[in-house]
């Protein structure tokens, strides 16, 4: 028995409740994680999981032991790095998932940059506006806007989105030019609702100027939940958005989209770099964030972090 592979797949069992998700993150059978666990067991004479059916979670001791695990792997991969004769560089596979915007208008154009720093890291980016179990599925970190409600998670705050309201030309000719947000409530005008996903209901707006304040919902023809479906649809006139300035600039740049309300303030959403709290923080997970902290401090619709 290879006692780091046992370790690994034991981990991993713990972290995704499943042998087959086990096996699935490690690239092994379902069989050979299995074998690794109770070989793992057999050798230190103690029951580490209990299986049933529906779940596999550890026992006592296999919660101590988890822990122990975490560390030891941990200052295993950090040990190779810190090598004088290892690769100066951090390596290995990151698995990080980011809305659809942010990827399309920011990260992705960024990734060449990122991969002549650090060559050797091979990134695994899942685009999603969707809620992610980093757990189930061996993710790494998540970029998100908005507060974050998961106490498991830690999160980093990367940076502040600055909102706008805009609407398309071919929908003012046709609704009118709103002068007031509280326009946007009558029977003339529509919004395009975006989906949050941790709520499943659409984001509203709040909106202040000089001690006056109105908190938008407006009346949604059209719901979605993908960031880029989001733009297209107010691009083509079925309504009124309001979105960060970084996901409207290149539409305000071709004359597809205009803003309203510009003499009025949205508080910016942050923008959060969130993993698991029991997850060791490693050396190509922090040069990820790094990178994504230095990345967002030069967009341009963005504030730096608090």
């Amino acid at each position: 028995m290879d006692r780091f592979d046992a370790m690994q797949a034991f981990a991993r069992v713990v972290e995704t409740g499943s042998f087959t998700k086990a096996a699935e993150t490690l690239h092994i059978s379902r069989t050979t994680a299995t074998q690794l666990v109770q070989q793992l067991e057999a050798r230190l004479r103690v029951k580490l999981l209990h299986r049933t059916t529906r779940k596999v979670r550890p026992t006592a001791d296999g919660s101590a032991y988890y822990d122990s695990v975490q560390r030891l792997l941990a200052f295993m991969e950090d040990a190779e790095t810190s090598l004088p004769g290892a690769s100066a560089t951090p390596r290995g596979r990151l698995r990080v998932d980011v809305p659809s915007p942010l990827a399309r208008l920011i990260l992705v154009p960024a990734l060449p940059a990122f991969h002549a720093l650090y060559p050797d890291i091979q990134l695994d980016l899942g685009v999603s506006d969707r809620v992610v179990d980093l757990i189930d599925e061996n993710v790494d970190c998540v970029i998100r806007g908005g507060e974050l409600a998961d106490q498991s998670l830690v999160a980093r705050r990367v940076g502040e989105l600055r909102l706008g309201v805009y609407a398309s030309p071919a929908y003012l000719a046709q609704a009118g030019t709103p002068s007031h947000p509280r326009e946007l409530e009558g029977p003339q005008h529509r919004i395009v609702g975006f989906r949050w996903a941790r709520t499943g209901r659409p984001l509203a707006c709040a909106m202040r100027r000089q001690g006056e304040n109105v908190q938008l919902q407006g009346r949604h023809l059209l719901t979605v939940d993908d960031g880029n479906a989001y733009i297209e649809a107010g691009t083509a006139g079925l309504g009124v958005l309001w979105l960060p300035h970084y996901m409207a600039r290149e539409a305000l740049a071709r004359g597809a989209l205009l803003p309203l309300f510009e003499d009025w303030w949205i508080d910016p959403m942050p923008l959060y770099l969130a993993y698991a709290s029991h997850r060791h923080v490693s050396a190509k997970l922090r040069a990820f964030i790094d990178w994504v902290v230095d990345l967002m401090a030069t967009q341009p619709g963005t504030s730096p972090r608090a």
